[in-house]
């Protein structure tokens, strides 16, 4: 685009002064992006690791960690790094006994379903919880040293109850769902002690130094609005007001939620997570300017050709008309099959295109 000769030349600035401009809904010098799983299956560097050990592996051993973390920022040149972890993790802190199996996912081989399966999970505190992510997270802010943000993560009580209930992942969620119906007093005792490992694991991930945190809340599409405020929003809103407490800046994010995002928003968190399922303007429009957004691109349009991913890319820019507190990303996470050089020229694309 050309730029007015008498507009004000604005400097470059790093990636993390940009991505946390964009989460404050401050007007930033570009657009922020990064990818969910960008650290993943689609770079031949991870893939080569993959070969060596398993994902549990690699997760707990910081070093490892530390070198997926920092892979897609030196491939990809995206504004932030996202730790590389699980969601699964904190559970197995709780007492449970989980693989994460290729091409499968998480297997939780004692489910819980009864009260006395949920009076036995343990309650990690913040200084315990996972002490081998606390001290990836503690290297990578060492190697980024200020230019990218560090996103950490933790998955919400719903999904996580989903697995732990579950046993497996699972299409409709039938087990899960039935308990949450069928025996409430469970589920919400579930529900508090899920809400208590998440804000400790959150507030241990900002207490090592992490800038952002988001919470993911991948099955919680499952639900209808009022089944949502009923069993759900109200341990997220707890989780909100101790991420908002410590002051770093928080994303909120699900699959399928396009009939949530009113409650979602209700939930808390600074930017809302959107999926590519609705229109970026229209969902921003029902959640309210005042919060931000992330999204939306279909990571199934980075198989396609460039000119087709570059369509969608201003489509998605177009309808987010350079608002302040917009964080481009897709609409889940990088596919397998991606090429990495799209993604490094889609970052590129989205940099140049919307700078200010």
């Amino acid at each position: 685009m050309q730029r007015d000769r008498l507009a004000p030349i604005v400097s470059p600035r790093t990636g993390a002064a940009r991505f946390l401009d964009a989460c404050q809904h401050r007007q930033t010098d570009a657009t922020p992006v990064w990818f969910m799983r960008q650290a993943g299956r689609c770079l031949p560097e991870y893939r080569a690791l993959r070969q060596k050990y398993d994902m549990l592996t690699m997760v707990k051993t910081p070093e490892l960690s530390t070198q997926i973390t920092l892979m897609p920022v030196k491939t990809f040149g995206v504004d932030a790094a996202v730790i590389y972890a699980d969601i699964m993790l904190p559970l197995e802190e709780m007492g449970i006994s989980l693989e994460i199996q290729h091409e499968v996912g998480p297997i939780i081989h004692n489910p819980v379903r009864s009260m006395q399966d949920i009076a036995a999970l343990y309650i990690p505190s913040v200084d315990e919880i996972t002490p081998f992510e606390m001290e990836t997270i503690r290297l990578v802010k060492r190697e980024l040293n200020g230019q990218q943000a560090v996103i950490g993560f933790s998955g919400a009580p719903f999904t996580l109850a989903c697995y732990l209930i579950e046993g497996r992942p699972s299409r409709d969620y039938r087990l899960a769902k039935a308990l949450m119906y069928g025996q409430p007093q469970l589920w919400h005792a579930l529900m508090e002690k899920l809400t208590a490992v998440v804000s400790n694991y959150l507030l241990a991930q900002i207490s090592a130094g992490v800038d952002v945190v988001q919470l993911f809340d991948s099955w919680v599409g499952a639900l209808s609005p009022t089944t949502y405020r009923r069993f759900v929003q109200p341990y997220v809103q707890r989780i909100f007001e101790v991420v908002t407490n410590s002051g770093v800046p928080s994303i909120h994010f699900g699959t399928g939620t396009s009939a949530l995002l009113e409650a979602m928003a209700e939930a808390g968190g600074d930017i809302i997570g959107l999926d590519w399922h609705v229109e970026l303007d229209e969902a921003w429009k029902r959640i309210g300017f005042e919060r931000g957004v992330q999204g939306n691109l279909d990571p199934v349009l980075l198989l396609t050709s460039w000119p087709v991913i570059e369509e969608g890319m201003h489509d998605v820019l177009r309808r987010a008309a350079n608002r302040p507190g917009h964080i481009f990303n897709l609409g889940h996470g990088v596919l397998a099959q991606t090429n990495p050089d799209q993604l490094r020229r889609l970052v590129d694309a989205v940099h140049a295109a919307t700078q200010r």
